[in-house]
């Protein structure tokens, strides 16, 4: 497969001190094996008697681990090369040079910032209503948004790529444009030819960043894994977090060509994931660990069908259809006003908060309120839960909006 887009530079995208510099190098990075001094770790070991933590054994697929017995004393593989190779393998590309690991996706997100985009000069491209943590970092690496927000009529929550195509042939200094497949908080697909159309926009000569933290709730063959041996200005983001089901230990991934893949490695804090951390990835990442993740998200799709069918009995109480996608563990549902008068079908701010707030101090049932959010005026985004949680939550969900329906 030829590479594209022919007008790509990635010379030209990262910033000239990144090309330059040279990466933190430990003996480690060559030499794994022999009586190890080179790194002034605790000869002796670790300090944790037995007593306090007991076996803690992790079958990885191939080798099984206790935890206390792992080195702990010891920095972890710098690479983790054997994490990258199954998670390379998962998504169909060639191997463990076309993975990064991160400390979630947020550290992937804020390296793509440092390694494109120069402080106060370079720009990012958003389009609302997306993650916060796009702007979060922007801020903290003192780079400025532009915001083209997604295209909401009739809870559409589509990508408007012309106006992505205006604004990347408007403003040179755009470096990143990140979209969200599926959406934050709007649960919609991104299509395949929507990436396709921006990583080719001869206009644009940045990155296109796609954030699949829910991917694995909305279908392989929806994942834009499947384009980066095409584009080389592609970066897809994934994370153990949410399918997985693994959001405490906190690894994220970004595939990418070789390349770029090479500069985030250079560029990383060195031993960024931990020992204890790589073991359960492994584990995760293994055939029955593989085939755990995707019992249980078909098993939270079916219940996302359920909670969505019950939402509809609410609507009599001034609950609003389901907007968005629908293609994650979460779902989007907008407060009305509720009642029989004028704006009753309108959705409504105050009484969204009124409910939010209630269901978490009163009834112990914490949703997220998203009505401040570009297009999600009167919003709560709610989790699927397990069986039982998702039952509490209708209850407590339906016992606040019958306190504040209007007479």
């Amino acid at each position: 497969m030829s590479v594209s887009p022919a007008h790509f530079s990635l010379e030209a995208v990262i910033r000239p001190n990144i090309l330059a510099l040279q990466p933190y190098r430990c003996a480690r990075d060559d030499y794994k094996e022999g009586v190890l001094l080179d790194a002034n770790e605790n000869a002796l070991g670790h300090s944790i008697p037995r007593s306090l933590l007991p076996s803690q054994t992790i079958s990885t697929g191939s080798t099984s681990v206790d935890l206390l017995e792992s080195d702990l004393h010891r920095y972890p593989d710098p690479s983790h090369d054997e994490v990258k190779s199954r998670i390379a393998h998962l998504r169909g590309l060639p191997g463990p040079e076309y993975i990064f690991l991160g400390v979630g996706s947020d550290e992937c997100i804020d390296l793509l910032m440092r390694i494109c985009c120069a402080p106060a000069r370079d720009k990012i491209l958003i389009t609302p209503p997306t993650y916060g943590m796009y702007s979060v970092c922007a801020h903290v690496n003192e780079v400025d948004i532009v915001k083209v927000p997604l295209d909401v009529e009739g809870g559409a929550f589509a990508v408007k790529v012309d106006e992505v195509h205006k604004a990347v042939s408007a403003d040179k200094s755009i470096k990143l444009v990140f979209l969200t497949s599926p959406g934050n908080p709007t649960g919609t697909l991104v299509p395949l030819s929507v990436i396709t159309a921006i990583c080719e926009d001869p206009a644009y000569n940045g990155i296109v960043v796609v954030d699949e933290a829910y991917i694995d709730f909305a279908g392989e063959s929806n994942s834009a894994a499947s384009l980066i041996a095409k584009y080389a200005n592609l970066v897809v983001m994934q994370t153990l977090s949410k399918g997985f089901g693994l959001a405490s230990i906190r690894v994220g991934a970004a595939l990418a060509q070789p390349a770029l893949i090479q500069i985030l490695t250079n560029t990383k804090a060195p031993y960024n994931i931990s020992g204890p951390t790589a073991h359960l990835a492994l584990a995760a990442l293994s055939p029955e660990g593989i085939a755990g993740m995707q019992q249980k998200a078909s098993q939270l799709i079916t219940s996302r069908a359920s909670v969505i069918a019950e939402f509809d009995k609410l609507q009599p109480l001034g609950l609003g259809h389901v907007l968005g996608g629908n293609h994650a563990n979460f779902v989007m549902l907008p407060i009305l006003k509720g009642g029989t008068g004028e704006g009753a079908k309108e959705p409504d701010n105050t009484r969204a908060q009124w409910i939010y707030k209630n269901m978490a101090e009163q009834l112990g049932v914490v949703v997220r309120y998203r009505g401040g959010e570009y297009g999600c005026k009167g919003c709560l985004r709610v989790t699927i839960g397990s069986p039982e949680e998702n039952k509490t939550m209708l209850a407590r969900l339906e016992e606040s909006l019958r306190a504040t329906l209007p007479e």
